[in-house]
């Protein structure tokens, strides 16, 4: 099924401290964005608490969910922990969390552990926000980056080493590169921004890239740092630095962003248009009410950009406790509703497509 663009981004909202219980060590955050205009959405509410974790990407959003619900609805608590996809699915898994933010769908092997959870159900991904990722660096002197995968495959293979190497110069022909040693900077926990860009650079550098696609980074070298937030604190305090993170991330540190070359020759800079050509391409592969979506990174959309990925929450189709199930309903069923997707876009979020929105909200009422 083919998606449909959505609208442009308006901004990146200032940052501000959102009272999240339990929300973890990212710093920075931005602070939510306005609801949808007209009348507001019709919230079930219900009372009790939730505890969640995962994908640091979806922090902001659902931070933003969790504001707006708990306002809306007296006596509840909403607890999300960004500690990364990984970590998310394995306290799922373990039944510590009563869904996990993913951004990467369960591995083969980790489907049937986390059906083992859902009594008379199955484990289902329910695709609730697109974030681009951004390669992100931080170089004096140089403001317009150019890189074409395999370039970018191998600055982080550790092949290229140097920022006047002749492979970056034969990308930015009219740049003033220095002979800085370049320092790569990427995830050092489980996280589903590592696999969608290592997915990324093996789908379109495989030459290069001969390490595949995993949570857990496994290039050589570089620096390690823990989140979305991590990550670009360290690119802004290093000198010839470069690394990936989520696009909200980086558009709050303020740092400078590569432009990358798509499947039709293009370099593509990133912005809510030139992501959505990308997802506007992408396929729903699951079945049912599982949500799993196909991306193409070698897009040969005109001005695509092609690095962006699909956050999830994995949550049990059926078999969901009883005290827990009209909490879980209520707050996803928000998450999923049109007011709570244009809460995203003052965030640095691109909201669902109207067409997987429909069927995102179906699912969650589908919950039981």
């Amino acid at each position: 099924m083919k998606l449909q663009r959505y609208g442009a981004i308006a901004g990146l909202a200032l940052a501000a401290t959102l009272g999240l219980s339990a929300c973890g060590s990212d710093n920075n955050e931005p602070a939510a964005g306005a609801g949808a205009s007209g009348s507001a959405a019709a919230i079930d509410c219900a009372t009790g608490t939730l505890n969640a974790q995962g994908s640091s990407a979806q922090k902001n959003a659902m931070a933003e969910w969790i504001k707006a619900y708990q306002q809306k609805c007296q006596g509840t608590t909403v607890n999300y922990e960004p500690t990364g996809s990984g970590a998310g699915i394995q306290a799922f898994i373990a039944g510590t969390a009563d869904f996990a933010g993913s951004d990467s769908a369960l591995k083969p092997e980790e489907q049937p552990q986390a059906d083992a959870k859902c009594v008379d159900g199955k484990a289902i991904h329910l695709p609730m926000v697109i974030g681009p990722v951004a390669v992100a660096y931080n170089i004096s002197g140089v403001d317009n980056l150019q890189l074409k995968p395999a370039t970018l495959a191998k600055i982080f293979a550790g092949k290229v080493t140097k920022w006047d190497d002749p492979a970056i110069k034969a990308d930015n022909p009219d740049a003033k590169l220095p002979a800085t040693t370049i320092q790569t900077v990427h995830r050092s926990d489980e996280s589903g921004t590592t696999d969608n860009f290592t997915k990324f650079l093996s789908k379109t550098a495989e030459a290069d890239w001969t390490l595949g696609n995993a949570k857990a980074w496994k290039g050589p070298g570089g620096t390690g740092a823990k989140g979305s937030d991590g990550v670009a604190s360290r690119v802004k305090g290093a000198e010839g630095s470069i690394g990936y993170m989520e696009w909200s991330f980086a558009e709050n540190a303020g740092l400078k962003m590569s432009k990358i070359g798509n499947g039709n020759g293009e370099f593509a800079a990133l912005t809510a248009e030139t992501a959505g050509k990308t997802i506007a391409g992408a396929e729903v592969e699951g079945q049912g009410d599982d949500l799993k979506l196909k991306i193409d990174y070698n897009t040969k959309e005109a001005g695509a950009y092609p690095i962006v990925l699909a956050t999830y929450e994995i949550v049990c189709s059926k078999g969901l406790a009883a005290d827990k199930l009209k909490l879980v309903k209520g707050l996803l069923g928000y998450a999923a509703s049109a007011e709570g997707q244009n809460s995203l876009t003052d965030l640095g979020y691109a909201p669902l497509p109207e067409t997987v929105r429909t069927k995102v909200e179906t699912a969650v009422k589908n919950l039981s």
